[in-house]
């Protein structure tokens, strides 16, 4: 008695092969488009390559079935992996065919049973067969990489902090999860500069980035910390395509140091993401004598980024990391470095993404018909040193409920490549999805302060730029 299956559908995509050939091959990729797919890791160091190892958990009758697959054959023209689970193997075979219509893609997958399965085969070859077809029309719908720009569907249940709260949960990261799409945008040829790119969100960032190909630059402070994690980037990605660059982002005359190697490199930037962050307690000036969340967190990626303007490619992207904390802040013109009245750590970090988020829709608006796109967006919850080291207490209310940094920097990685995000500008993320900026009136600033604050951070720029020689 047969107690195998073949499941084999064929269709068109009009995409380059390398595009098609770079998304199939991390076979990961599989979770975003099968719905029998519940979660799909590479789990071997290294390039992609024959030998990869993946771990894929499969949705099966209300159960999670484990499966251990490899890439067999890894060849420009054909894919073959092998899956193994308790009581069934399954082999992937994928052919690509370059014809006048665009890339034909063969999915052909060999699935044989034993035990208990095997005896049930019979009874479960429809909804296997239809499964196959469903899983085809899922991946053409990815590899078409048409989808919309997703709509802000929190307008009116986050004018209530408490829902919006359990937003930044990793809970309510894993029901954002479920209405996510595909990204299929070939990576490899962009280049991508992050800041604070040595722990948390940025390594993060820099991580998933890495696999997906693309070329990075990474801002660190400590060269031996940076030297280790370019390092590990290059042992678990196979990317070596990672260049150091080593500033203290809070120090202006860094910044602008490092804006001009930069520009002397000549290198176009695809995507720009302002990451550098920490968070301050007591009241600390830099040695430029500069309140240092000011320093850090709002005047630094204004003249990072407005120095780095000329490199920017067309159809870049300038990804700004806030927080959430900025909902309960308006911004003070007045008083941007914290001099007045008692000082909060937490007040002057929240003051400063509110800051951010009032100039990433200031540049949006400026560089909109220049073909620059620029985000902001919030992690949630996530569990990083800065969070366990600034903000202990809160570390220990909420360890249950944390993100991981991984999931934190999901959505940062999703604005780098994702096709729909650059049909986008000026707006504030969370989990793949547009949120309000404001929860309430009493943080909304005047369009004069806006003007106010825009010329402010000009009046600092220009002064370290003299100071520097500029």
């Amino acid at each position: 008695m047969n107690h195998s299956i073949q499941l084999r559908e064929q269709f068109l995509v009009n995409r380059p092969l390398a595009d098609v050939f770079n998304y199939l091959s991390d076979f990961s990729t599989i979770a975003e488009w099968d719905a029998s797919v519940f979660s799909c890791q590479k789990i071997s160091d290294g390039a992609i390559g024959v030998g990869t190892k993946f771990d894929l958990i499969l949705k099966s009758a209300g159960r999670h079935v484990a499966m251990d697959y490899t890439l067999k054959t890894y060849q420009k023209q054909h894919l073959i992996f092998e899956g193994i689970a308790k009581d069934f193997v399954a082999i992937d075979s994928i052919w690509f065919k370059e014809t006048a219509q665009g890339i034909e893609i063969t999915w052909q997958a060999d699935i044989s049973f034993e035990g208990i399965l095997a005896h049930l085969l019979p009874i479960m070859k429809p909804a296997l067969l239809k499964l196959g077809k469903t899983s085809m029309q899922g991946l053409a719908q990815a590899l078409a990489n048409n989808n919309p720009p997703p709509l802000m569907q929190h307008q009116i249940r986050s004018q209530l902090i408490l829902p919006e709260l359990w937003q930044f949960t990793k809970f309510g990261y894993l029901q954002a999860q479920k209405n996510w799409l595909p990204v299929s945008n070939n990576m490899q040829h962009k280049h991508i500069i992050i800041t604070g790119a040595s722990s948390g969100l940025g390594l993060a960032s820099a991580m998933a980035l890495a696999q997906k190909g693309a070329n990075l630059t990474l801002v660190v402070r400590n060269q031996t910390k940076g030297e280790e994690v370019k390092h590990m980037i290059c042992q678990k990605t196979g990317n070596t395509k990672i260049n150091l660059e080593i500033a203290d982002m809070s120090l202006m005359s860094d910044v602008l140091a490092l804006s001009q190697r930069l520009h002397q490199q000549q290198y176009p930037i695809d995507v720009l993401i302002n990451n550098a962050g920490a968070l301050f307690n007591p009241r600390q000036q830099t040695k430029e004598g500069l309140e240092q969340s000011f320093a850090l967190l709002l005047l630094s990626p204004f003249m990072f980024t407005q120095q780095l303007k000329p490199l920017l490619a067309h159809n870049s992207r300038v990804i700004n990391v806030l927080s959430g904390g900025m909902y309960s802040q308006a911004i003070d013109v007045n008083d941007l470095e914290s001099q007045q009245g008692t000082y909060s750590g937490s007040v002057a970090y929240a003051k400063a993404k509110r800051g951010l988020m009032v100039i990433t829709e200031e540049w949006a608006k400026k560089w909109q018909k220049e073909g620059i796109s620029v985000h902001a967006m919030h992690p949630g919850w996530a569990e990083t040193a800065g969070v366990v080291d600034s903000l202990p207490k809160f570390y220990k209310l909420t360890k249950p409920i944390l993100r991981t940094p991984k999931q934190g920097a999901d959505t940062i990685v999703w604005l780098a490549s994702a096709t729909e995000a650059s049909q986008t500008t000026g707006l504030f993320w969370l989990d793949r999805e547009p949120r309000p900026t404001h929860l309430t009136v009493k943080t909304q600033e005047t369009p004069l302060q806006r003007t106010q604050l825009w010329q402010a951070l000009l009046g600092y720029e220009k002064t370290f730029l003299s100071k520097n020689g500029h």
